[in-house]
């Protein structure tokens, strides 16, 4: 018996250590900012990346050597106070190198935020406005446009004395009844706004989140390159039901979302077309 526990300590040792570069991975991912899908997400995490390994190597120097000093230079080791009160090479290298390393961080960080900011060359708009508490997509110069609310589940499992068990609902608070569907590889350009209070339209995945403000339009862009779904949730606190705002992007191939954009022109077209009759109407009686 002992014999046998003993093998079984060993094996569940060994798969451990095995599982462990996994594990480590996981936890790393979990805390650290996501890559994302588009080059605008890749490129805050590249500059990410770059300023943290800067800051980790600029924190082990200064306080290694503050530490070393400290134990070096000790008063109980018999280490006596240096008798010298300046020293223009040391002058210069504090001030010289951290100005090195900042020029080393703006340059790149410059670039993205230039960026970050063109919206040129955008192969189709998407207006997204925020209301309490729901988005609605509008896209620009295709007539389709809808709200998109938390789904029913979810929305059923939250009510208080449902006797639901939210853990049994799949992407409990994260889950829509109607999605923003867009292409892949194209790029999108968003139009941010809000009917109401202050929203903001937040999808890690995309590498930003922009503030949904009542009379101001915010501009960003997205070119998803994989296929997928991307969640996201509003980030700007606006009322009692603002953590029952989430987002949820479907990105499709080209030819997919172009069955689903005429599927939708043609769902749309009644309605769009009942409610242009009373405008010609009205303009008729003019």
């Amino acid at each position: 018996m002992t014999t046998s526990i003993s093998k079984l300590a060993r094996r569940g040792s060994a798969a451990a250590l095995l599982l462990s570069p996994l594990m480590a991975q996981a936890a790393w991912n979990e805390l650290n900012l996501t890559k994302g899908v588009t080059p605008y997400s890749e490129t805050v995490y590249d500059l990410h990346m770059m300023i943290l390994w800067i800051c980790v190597i600029t924190g082990v120097l200064v306080f290694g050597a503050i530490f070393y000093s400290i134990l070096k230079f000790r008063k109980s080791a018999g280490a006596v106070p240096a008798q010298w009160h300046e020293s223009t090479l040391v002058e210069f290298l504090w001030t010289a190198v951290p100005a090195i390393i900042l020029v080393v961080m703006a340059v790149p960080a410059t670039k993205a935020l230039i960026m970050m900011e063109d919206v040129s060359n955008s192969a189709m708009t998407i207006k997204v406005t925020g209301y309490q508490w729901r988005w609605r997509y509008d896209y620009v110069n295709e007539g389709v446009g809808y709200y998109s609310t938390l789904a029913k589940p979810s929305d059923t499992a939250r009510q208080l004395d449902s006797g639901i068990d939210p853990a049994s609902v799949e992407n409990y608070l994260l889950e829509v009844d109607n999605e923003l569907v867009v292409p892949v590889g194209q790029k999108i350009r968003f139009l941010t706004t809000a009917a109401d209070v202050i929203h903001a339209w937040w999808v890690p995945a995309l590498g930003w989140k922009r503030d949904a403000i009542p009379g101001y339009i915010n501009e960003s862009w997205a070119l998803i390159k994989e296929p997928g779904v991307y969640r996201g949730q509003c980030a700007e606190l606006c009322g009692k039901d603002h953590g029952f705002m989430p987002v949820v992007v479907r990105a499709l191939p080209e030819a997919e979302y172009k069955a689903w954009l005429e599927k939708m022109k043609a769902e749309q077209a009644p309605a769009t077309a009942a409610s242009a009759v009373p405008a010609l109407s009205v303009a008729a009686s003019r």
